[in-house]
Protein backbone atom coordinates (compact mmCIF):
# COMPACT_ATOMS: atom_id res chain seq x y z
CA UNK A 1 0.00 0.00 0.00
CA UNK A 2 1.27 3.47 -0.89
CA UNK A 3 2.41 5.79 1.88
CA UNK A 4 1.31 9.43 2.22
CA UNK A 5 4.28 10.77 0.25
CA UNK A 6 3.73 8.37 -2.65
CA UNK A 7 0.06 9.38 -2.76
CA UNK A 8 0.90 13.10 -2.62
CA UNK A 9 3.18 12.71 -5.62
CA UNK A 10 0.48 10.92 -7.61
CA UNK A 11 1.14 7.23 -7.21
CA UNK A 12 0.12 5.11 -9.08
CA UNK A 13 -0.58 7.53 -11.96
CA UNK A 14 2.92 9.06 -11.88
CA UNK A 15 4.81 5.81 -11.24
CA UNK A 16 7.78 5.23 -13.51
CA UNK A 17 9.12 2.16 -11.69
CA UNK A 18 8.76 0.41 -8.37
CA UNK A 19 10.83 -2.04 -6.37
CA UNK A 20 10.02 -3.74 -3.11
CA UNK A 21 11.22 -0.75 -1.10
CA UNK A 22 11.23 2.25 -3.48
CA UNK A 23 8.86 4.02 -5.84
CA UNK A 24 10.13 6.19 -8.69
CA UNK A 25 7.54 8.83 -9.48
CA UNK A 26 7.33 11.73 -11.90
CA UNK A 27 7.53 14.99 -9.97
CA UNK A 28 4.27 16.85 -10.77
CA UNK A 29 6.09 20.20 -10.82
CA UNK A 30 8.95 20.01 -13.30
CA UNK A 31 11.79 22.47 -12.58
CA UNK A 32 13.60 20.60 -15.37
CA UNK A 33 12.27 18.03 -17.78
CA UNK A 34 12.24 14.56 -16.27
CA UNK A 35 12.34 15.59 -12.61
CA UNK A 36 11.51 12.62 -10.39
CA UNK A 37 10.83 11.70 -6.78
CA UNK A 38 12.32 8.54 -5.23
CA UNK A 39 10.10 7.56 -2.29
CA UNK A 40 11.00 4.88 0.23
CA UNK A 41 8.10 2.50 0.81
CA UNK A 42 9.28 1.51 4.29
CA UNK A 43 7.66 3.23 7.28
CA UNK A 44 10.72 5.39 7.96
CA UNK A 45 10.68 9.09 8.75
CA UNK A 46 14.48 9.49 8.95
CA UNK A 47 17.12 8.44 6.44
CA UNK A 48 19.12 6.67 9.16
CA UNK A 49 16.07 4.53 9.99
CA UNK A 50 16.00 2.74 6.61
CA UNK A 51 16.69 -0.96 6.66
CA UNK A 52 19.96 -2.29 5.24
CA UNK A 53 17.84 -3.79 2.44
CA UNK A 54 16.42 -0.37 1.53
CA UNK A 55 19.91 1.14 1.40
CA UNK A 56 21.10 -1.73 -0.80
CA UNK A 57 18.08 -1.45 -3.09
CA UNK A 58 18.55 2.32 -3.41
CA UNK A 59 21.73 1.74 -5.40
CA UNK A 60 19.85 -0.02 -8.19
CA UNK A 61 17.04 2.55 -8.14
CA UNK A 62 19.55 5.39 -8.50
CA UNK A 63 21.28 3.57 -11.35
CA UNK A 64 17.93 3.09 -13.07
CA UNK A 65 16.95 6.73 -12.60
CA UNK A 66 20.27 8.00 -13.91
CA UNK A 67 20.29 5.68 -16.93
CA UNK A 68 16.71 6.67 -17.74
CA UNK A 69 17.30 10.40 -17.42
CA UNK A 70 20.61 10.24 -19.28
CA UNK A 71 18.84 8.56 -22.20
CA UNK A 72 15.78 10.83 -22.04
CA UNK A 73 17.17 14.33 -21.41
CA UNK A 74 20.94 13.92 -21.73
CA UNK A 75 21.50 15.74 -18.43
CA UNK A 76 24.86 17.35 -17.75
CA UNK A 77 24.59 17.09 -13.95
CA UNK A 78 22.04 15.55 -11.62
CA UNK A 79 20.91 16.78 -8.19
CA UNK A 80 19.41 14.68 -5.40
CA UNK A 81 17.58 16.79 -2.86
CA UNK A 82 16.28 15.35 0.41
CA UNK A 83 13.75 18.02 1.40
CA UNK A 84 11.63 16.29 4.02
CA UNK A 85 9.99 19.42 5.42
CA UNK A 86 6.41 18.87 4.23
CA UNK A 87 6.27 15.21 3.20
CA UNK A 88 7.51 13.05 6.09
CA UNK A 89 8.42 9.78 4.41
CA UNK A 90 12.03 9.36 3.29
CA UNK A 91 12.28 10.63 -0.26
CA UNK A 92 14.58 12.39 -2.72
CA UNK A 93 13.77 14.90 -5.44
CA UNK A 94 15.86 14.03 -8.49
CA UNK A 95 16.51 17.02 -10.71
CA UNK A 96 18.35 16.47 -14.01
CA UNK A 97 20.39 19.58 -14.81
CA UNK A 98 21.35 20.98 -18.19
CA UNK A 99 22.31 24.15 -20.00
CA UNK A 100 20.01 25.19 -22.80
CA UNK A 101 16.50 23.82 -23.12
CA UNK A 102 14.88 20.44 -23.54
CA UNK A 103 11.60 19.99 -25.41
CA UNK A 104 8.70 17.63 -24.90
CA UNK A 105 5.28 17.75 -26.59
CA UNK A 106 5.99 21.19 -28.01
CA UNK A 107 6.94 22.73 -24.66
CA UNK A 108 10.42 24.01 -23.82
CA UNK A 109 11.84 23.20 -20.39
CA UNK A 110 14.63 25.53 -19.26
CA UNK A 111 16.88 24.89 -16.28
CA UNK A 112 16.37 28.34 -14.73
CA UNK A 113 19.00 27.72 -12.05
CA UNK A 114 21.80 26.54 -14.33
CA UNK A 115 24.69 26.51 -13.47
CA UNK A 116 23.81 27.17 -9.81
CA UNK A 117 21.37 25.46 -7.46
CA UNK A 118 18.09 24.26 -8.99
CA UNK A 119 15.36 26.89 -9.17
CA UNK A 120 12.49 24.93 -7.64
CA UNK A 121 10.18 27.94 -7.75
CA UNK A 122 10.40 28.14 -11.55
CA UNK A 123 8.72 25.05 -12.92
CA UNK A 124 6.24 23.63 -15.37
CA UNK A 125 3.04 22.25 -13.88
CA UNK A 126 1.87 19.48 -16.16
CA UNK A 127 -1.74 19.04 -17.18
CA UNK A 128 -3.06 15.47 -17.17
CA UNK A 129 -2.37 14.68 -20.86
CA UNK A 130 1.21 16.00 -20.68
CA UNK A 131 1.81 14.21 -17.37
CA UNK A 132 0.50 10.92 -18.74
CA UNK A 133 2.59 11.22 -21.91
CA UNK A 134 5.73 12.01 -19.93
CA UNK A 135 5.12 9.13 -17.51
CA UNK A 136 4.64 6.74 -20.42
CA UNK A 137 7.79 7.96 -22.15
CA UNK A 138 9.86 7.64 -18.96
CA UNK A 139 8.46 4.16 -18.21
CA UNK A 140 9.45 3.01 -21.67
CA UNK A 141 12.87 4.62 -21.37
CA UNK A 142 13.36 2.98 -17.94
CA UNK A 143 12.60 -0.43 -19.44
CA UNK A 144 15.15 0.13 -22.22
CA UNK A 145 17.86 1.98 -20.30
CA UNK A 146 17.77 0.82 -16.69
CA UNK A 147 20.33 -1.83 -15.75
Amino acid sequence: MANATEIKFGDPDTRIAQTERWSVLLRPRQPTLGSLVLVCREPALAFADLSPEAFAELRGVVRGAEATLRAFVAYERINYLMLMMVDPDVHFHVIPRYSGARNFMGMAYQDAGWPGPPALNVDVILDAPARDALVMELRQTWQRAAP
